[in-house]
């Protein structure tokens, strides 16, 4: 009797992501700590990383292949377990920077494949009705993952003796893969763009013309809610008097915490308006919050409301940005998992740039030049968007009372 396949709770569904998040935390937690043990000078770990980083808005640029030839299932059960295998040999190389640089730019590549991957195929598994719910707890996958690697990877690599230990992190990043087996293929089978790379060109270019795509990218470009901040509070601990261990138990248990409660709280609300709103009232209220710190003492307190804070924000932007993206899938599309990657890489666009411009904002004008940054350019962004999102939703609205 042929075994039948039972598709998953959305919530177990959505966790399947850790892998992803744990990837994460090898590289931007993990390695630089290890490496800053051995004495490796700061500009040098920086460079790793940053070289690390480059394939979260670049794999777009591959993520075609993964609509080709095989099933999404597959591609995930292949680069989920590489990226695992490639963070185990950049644990292994600590004391070869370059050769370490290119195996973590290996392992993030994979892990995004995966990630886009995962997305298209999860996309089209849900009904309409739950898609907020599994980009919720697909969310979470991310973001939980990342907490737990920073915790859990860094006692694995102190506890266990090498290789044990690099070991050992792969064995928990493999483990979430078990939930895959369960799930169903997508429902696109091995036909549409899998038929050949003409039809897959042809289609790229019907993706790349579709109106919403090209929406959901300007939208997502923008510096809305980017809420870069999240990345550079955990270093300015000492502007607020926040001791080093203090810094770290709010920015691994904290942060991890305040993702969770941010990622549970955008489903029950996206119900109520229409996504895209709803992104923009997130990335407003967000920025309102951000301009009240500047009149909040610098207190070790305000510390920790100011990141937990930052990041309740980002996580609900992040369900928001999730949502919309799954809800533009048709179930059945031969490019799922490509257009999965290509409006994901347009919300990483955005925390890239920011960074920057908030570096820059804090040479010029210290904490609350950094602050009046983040908090305006958001604004400025969703006083644009706003009338043009009103637009789109009159439009869309009209054009479905159309006779078909």
């Amino acid at each position: 009797m042929a075994r039948t396949e039972v598709t998953p709770p959305v919530w177990l569904m959505g966790l399947s992501n850790l892998p992803y998040g744990l990837g994460g935390a090898v590289v931007l937690i993990n390695v630089p700590q290890l490496l800053a043990a051995r004495g490796v000078p700061q500009p040098t770990i920086a460079g790793v990383t940053a070289f690390a980083m480059i394939p979260g808005f670049l794999v777009f640029l591959v993520a075609p292949i993964l609509d080709v030839r095989f099933s999404r299932k597959t591609y995930a059960f292949v680069f989920g377990p590489l990226s695992g295998a490639l963070c185990v040999a950049g644990l292994l190389s600590l004391g070869d920077p370059s050769r370490l640089a290119v195996l973590l730019f290996a392992a993030l590549s994979s892990a995004a494949l995966f990630n886009s991957a995962l997305g298209g195929w999860l996309g089209s598994q849900v009904a309409k009705d739950e898609e907020s719910r599994l980009a919720s707890w697909f969310t979470i996958g991310n973001i939980g993952g990342f907490g737990i690697g920073a915790i859990l990877n860094m006692a694995l690599m102190r506890g266990l003796p090498a290789p044990f230990g690099a070991l050992a992190v792969g064995g928990v990043m493999a483990l979430p893969l078990v939930i895959l087996a369960a799930m169903p293929e997508a429902a696109a089978g091995i036909a549409g763009a899998r038929e050949s790379f003409a039809n897959l060109g042809r289609d790229l270019r019907a993706l790349l013309a579709n109106k919403f795509v090209l929406r959901t990218i300007a939208m997502f470009a923008l510096p809305t809610a980017s809420f870069a901040l999240t990345n550079s509070l955990g270093g300015l601990g000492n502007e607020f008097g926040a001791s080093e261990q203090m810094v770290s138990i709010i920015a691994g248990v904290g942060v991890t915490v305040a993702g969770v409660i941010g990622s549970l709280l955008a489903p029950r609300l996206i119900g109520r308006m229409n996504p895209a709103l709803f992104y923009l009232c997130i990335a407003g209220v967000g920025a309102a919050f951000t301009l009240s710190l500047l009149l909040m003492p610098r207190t070790p307190l305000i510390f920790a409301i100011a990141l937990i804070g930052e990041n309740i924000f980002q996580s609900a932007a992040f369900t928001a940005e999730s949502t919309i993206i799954f809800r533009s899938i048709v179930n059945g599309s031969p490019l799922a998992a490509t257009q999965f990657a290509v409006l994901n890489a347009a919300t990483a666009l955005p925390i890239t740039y920011m960074q920057m411009v908030d570096g820059q904002a804090y040479g010029a004008g210290g904490l609350r030049g950094s602050l009046l940054a983040d908090a305006g350019l958001s604004l400025i962004a969703c006083a644009i968007l706003y009338p043009l999102i009103r637009r789109w939703a009159r439009t869309d609205r009209t054009e479905a009372m159309q006779p078909a």
